[in-house]
C-alpha cells in the first residue's frame, strides 16, 4: 500500500536549482520532500560545469608548458596521461559531491526520495511507493543533451557531455558536432591535451555571442590547431574502416571527415518525459510553460531552471530558486528577468557578456546608443602576462547608462561579476570612471573603456575655452 506524505513543498529534481529550493525552505523550518531519480547534484556537478572546468584546467596546464619559453623558461613538450586527467576530473566531482549529497540534505531535515517522479493529478506526485500531496510543487528536472536525428548516428558510438568525461584514453582524432559553448570548450581542451580536433558547425561558431568578440576567441582556438568548419551541415555519420566518418555538405559541395571519437554538442532539451504533466494540467512544449513569476498553468506548481526554458545556466537555476522561495514562503512579488543575467564561455581567451550585445541594443534602442571599447593589448598587466588577445566592449545609451558589456579575453568570466552588478543596478559610465582600480590589473580595461566615453568632450571648443579661461586665474 502506498504511503502518503504531506510536506509544505515538494521539489522534483536535485540539481542546482532544486537543491537551492530545498536547502532554503528547510532553513526556514518548512517541511520539504526532494525527489531525484538520478545523481544528486544533477548535470552541473556530474556531467557539466564541474567536470568540464576540471578538464579545461588540465588543458591549461599543458598549454602553460608549451608557452613557457615565451617567458624565458624552457619546460619541454608536455606529456599527457589521460588516465590521470580522468582521475583529476572525478576527484573534483567527489570533493564537491558531499555538499549535494542525500546525507547532507537529510541532515538539514529534508526527506529525500531516490525514485522517478510523476504527477498523479493536479495535487499529487507519485515517487516509487510514496504519494506526495504538497502545498506547492517545484519542478527542477533540468535538461539533457539533444542529439539530432542525423542519419547513422544511432549506429555509431558517440559521446555527449554525459559520457565524454568517462574516457581514460586520448580521444585521438576528435570530431565535435556543434560549435556552441560546450563544443568549443571541449574542442580547445582536448586539442591542448594532445588530440587532433575538428569542429563542425551548421551556422556560425559561438553564434549567440557578439561576432566581434567571438572572432577573438575563434582566432585563438584555430591558432592552437583546432579546425573549425562553419556553415557546414552534417548529412550522415557512419563507421569506416579506420574510424568514424562524418559526411558534410557546404556551399562548395560535399566532403567527409574521419576521426576516432565523436562528440555531439548540439544543444540541450528540457527533461519533461515521464513526469505526466498532462495529468497535473501543466502545459508544455519543448519546455514547461511558465509565467514571469515561474508559475506553470497549475497554480500549485512552479518550474525553474532549464526545464522552464530560456537561459540554460546553473546560476539562472539558482536565481530562479531564490524567486520561488520569496513567492512560496513570503508571498513577496518575484518577477523573473533576464537582462541582468551574465554568461561565460570558458575557452581561452574567455568570452563573457551581460545585458545587451551591440546587435540587441541597436534593435531595442536604434542609433541612441554608444559603443565603448578598450583592448587588452593596451593594458600593462596583460602585456606582462602575455595575455593581450582581447577586448572589452561596453554599450551605453546617450546619457551614459550601461546597457550591456561583453568581454573576450583573459579572466573575462571573473571580470563579468562587476559588470553584472553594474547592469543590474543601472549604473553609468560616471560610476565606473569614479572608482579606483588597483594597478596593475586587467580589470583596469573596464575603467579605461568607461573613461573613453568622455573623450569627445575634451575636443569641444567650448570646453577648451573654459579650460583656457580658468587657467588665467593661476
Amino acid at each position: 500500500m502506498a504511503k502518503t506524505l504531506t510536506p509544505d513543498i515538494c521539489v522534483i529534481g536535485a540539481g542546482s536549482g532544486g537543491l537551492s529550493v530545498a536547502a532554503a525552505a528547510s532553513a526556514f523550518g518548512v517541511s520539504v520532500v526532494l525527489i531525484e531519480k538520478g545523481e544528486m547534484g544533477g548535470d552541473c556537478l556530474n556531467y557539466g560545469c564541474i567536470p568540464s572546468k576540471a578538464l579545461i584546467a588540465s588543458g591549461k596546464q599543458a598549454q602553460t608548458i608549451r608557452d613557457a619559453s615565451k617567458f624565458g623558461v624552457t619546460a619541454g613538450k608536455p606529456k599527457v596521461n589521460f588516465k590521470k586527467v580522468h582521475d583529476h576530473v572525478h576527484s573534483v566531482i567527489e570533493t564537491i559531491a558531499p555538499m549535494d549529497s542525500q546525507e547532507r540534505f537529510e541532515a538539514l531535515g529534508v526527506t529525500v526520495i531516490r525514485e522517478a517522479a510523476r504527477f498523479k493529478d493536479k495535487k499529487t506526485v507519485v515517487a516509487g511507493d510514496t504519494e506526495i500531496k504538497a502545498r506547492r510543487f517545484v519542478v527542477a528536472t533540468g535538461s539533457s543533451p539533444f542529439v539530432p536525428p542525423i542519419p547513422g548516428i544511432d549506429k555509431v558510438p558517440h559521446h555527449t557531455n554525459e559520457t565524454i568525461f568517462t574516457r581514460t584514453e586520448s580521444a585521438g582524432r576528435l570530431i565535435v558536432i556543434g560549435g556552441g559553448p560546450i563544443g568549443m570548450e571541449m574542442a580547445q581542451a582536448h586539442q591542448r591535451l594532445g588530440c587532433d580536433v575538428t569542429v563542425i558547425e551548421g551556422d556560425r561558431a559561438l553564434g549567440k555571442d557578439d561576432p566581434e568578440l567571438a572572432a577573438i576567441v575563434l582566432d585563438k582556438v584555430r591558432e592552437e590547431g583546432v579546425t573549425i568548419l562553419e556553415k557546414t551541415k552534417v548529412v550522415k555519420v557512419e563507421q569506416g574502416k579506420s574510424g568514424i566518418v562524418v559526411h558534410v555538405e557546404t556551399a562548395d559541395g560535399t566532403d567527409k571527415i574521419e576521426g576516432d571519437t565523436l562528440l555531439v554538442a548540439t544543444g540541450r532539451k528540457a527533461n519533461v518525459a515521464g513526469l505526466d504533466l498532462e495529468k497535473a494540467g501543466i502545459e508544455y512544449d519543448r519546455s514547461i510553460k511558465v509565467s514571469n513569476k515561474l508559475r506553470t498553468t497549475n497554480k500549485k506548481v512552479y518550474a525553474i531552471g532549464d526545464v522552464a526554458g530560456g537561459l540554460q545556466f546553473t546560476h539562472v537555476a539558482g536565481y530562479h530558486a531564490g524567486l520561488v522561495i520569496r513567492a512560496m514562503l513570503f508571498r513577496l512579488p518575484a518577477k523573473n528577468k533576464t537582462e541582468h543575467i551574465p554568461w561565460s564561455t570558458y575557452t581561452v581567451p574567455e568570452l563573457a557578456n551581460v545585458g545587451h550585445t551591440e546587435a540587441s541594443a541597436r534593435k531595442a534602442h536604434g542609433e541612441k546608443i554608444q559603443i565603448l571599447r578598450w583592448p587588452f593589448a593596451e593594458n600593462d598587466r596583460a602585456q606582462a602576462d602575455k595575455k593581450t588577445a582581447g577586448l572589452i566592449k561596453m554599450i551605453t545609451d546617450k546619457k551614459g547608462k550601461i546597457l550591456g558589456v561583453g568581454i573576450a579575453g583573459e579572466s573575462a568570466g571573473e571580470m563579468m561579476n562587476m559588470w553584472a552588478l553594474a547592469v543590474s543596478k543601472g549604473m553609468t559610465v560616471k560610476d565606473i570612471a569614479g572608482y579606483v582600480s588597483p594597478y596593475p590589473t586587467m580589470t583596469e580595461i573596464g575603467k579605461r573603456a568607461a573613461t573613453s566615453y568622455y573623450t569627445p568632450t575634451t575636443r569641444k571648443p567650448l570646453v577648451r575655452s573654459v579650460v583656457n579661461f580658468l587657467r588665467m586665474f593661476g
